[in-house]
């Protein structure tokens, strides 16, 4: 089985590595068609004033034709000619460089796509690789039996195979798209100045440039959610807090309230709690968020000498909690993952929710245990 697995991660391998200079080369040629592009615009637009004036003096020419003699008037017709044939294949010329130009876009997109599912794979199967290779022996030590060694396993697969498609996806949906759009809008600005005059053209930049800042916002939220460095330096409140005014600005059509009770914001949890209970609060209010559809979130933070507690309230679209049980479809996999979370730390999480009228969670857990 590792045999076979570890051949595949290296074909994919091959297929992306020759996707990726499949890639490489054809950027250079869209460069190339590009600049090809910039000329024949400019070229044209020298042969069309060439070729106005020449219309101009045709039309002189035979409007008073008893003026100019016949080497004068075959002359002016055979330049207007000329340059009209001209003008004709440089128009065509230019046409089919901008096909050109518009097929390697399309294809650069198709094989960025498939270097970044290569990549994806091979990731995946490194994952399953190291488990069977290593992680099996060492989880074997902790577990009893069979049964628990494969639920364990499938569970640490799963967990990274969802965050790594959730991650893959807000950079998919957020920057890459914002970037491509980036990407085409640069290359009109050129035109633009050219066309339209420089205010239009400054006007098309400072787009631009909110565009680039929106981009940048999307990169950090991502790196924020993957890992907040507050935690570490400041601790779980002022770290919730914190995100929660980052989630309320950046929703904008939500308002999120939070508060803490008990134990002053510089109390300190273990490391594992404050990661742990961060994720859970992060997760509650992403689904009140995603799936609720709330205008309006209460969070509160209880924390006590022995016992912290979460209490996250939405007025969202709530859902039938026994239906979601029977079902166990993809809007349950946040809160299954964060029952099991608030398992491994010994605590308790109690969800109460109806239809039409939000969803209540209470999260306790004692951070005095060993």
């Amino acid at each position: 089985m590792i045999n076979a697995v570890d051949g595949s991660k290296d074909e994919i391998f091959i297929i992306g590595e020759q996707s990726r200079h499949q890639y490489e080369t054809l950027v250079e040629e869209l460069k190339d068609i590009k600049i090809q592009v910039n000329d024949v615009i400019d070229e044209g637009d020298k042969l069309e004033v060439h070729a106005r004036f020449a219309r101009n003096r045709l039309s002189e020419v035979s409007k008073h034709f008893k003026q100019f003699n016949e080497d004068e008037i075959r002359e002016a017709y055979e330049k207007a000619h000329k340059l009209q044939v001209e003008l004709s294949m440089m128009q065509q010329r230019e046409k089919q460089l901008r096909d050109r130009r518009d097929d390697l876009e399309r294809r650069l997109l198709g094989l960025q796509e498939i270097i970044e599912r290569s990549e994806s794979l091979v990731g995946q199967i490194t994952v399953v690789l190291n488990y069977l290779n290593r992680d099996l022996r060492q989880v074997g030590l902790l577990l009893e039996d069979a049964q628990q060694k494969q639920d364990f396993g499938l569970r640490i697969i799963e967990a990274q195979e969802e965050e790594r498609k959730r991650v893959s996806r807000e950079i998919h949906d957020g920057p890459a798209q914002m970037l491509a759009n980036v990407m085409m809008r640069s290359e009109l600005i050129e035109r633009i100045f050219r066309e339209r005059g420089s205010e239009e053209g400054f006007s098309e930049i400072r787009s631009l440039r909110q565009n680039v800042r929106n981009a940048l916002y999307e990169v950090r939220r991502i790196i924020y959610d993957l890992r907040p460095m507050a935690l570490d330096d400041l601790g779980l409140i002022p770290t919730l807090r914190k995100y929660m005014n980052t989630i309320e600005e950046y929703n904008g059509k939500t308002r999120i309230h939070f508060h803490s009770v008990g134990e002053g914001e510089d109390h300190r949890l273990p490391s594992r709690f404050e990661v742990a209970l961060f994720r859970l609060a992060q997760e509650a209010v992403t689904n009140a968020l995603k799936h609720a559809e709330a205008t309006e979130i209460s969070v509160k933070v209880e924390a006590m000498k022995d016992r912290i507690t979460l209490l996250i309230k939405d007025n969202g679209k709530g859902f039938n909690l026994k239906e979601m049980k029977e079902n166990k479809d993809k809007k349950s996999f946040g809160l299954i993952g964060m029952k099991e979370r608030v398992e491994l730390l010994e605590g308790k999480m109690t969800i109460d929710s109806k239809v039409g009228l939000g969803t209540f969670i209470m999260i306790s857990v004692p951070y005095n245990i060993g």
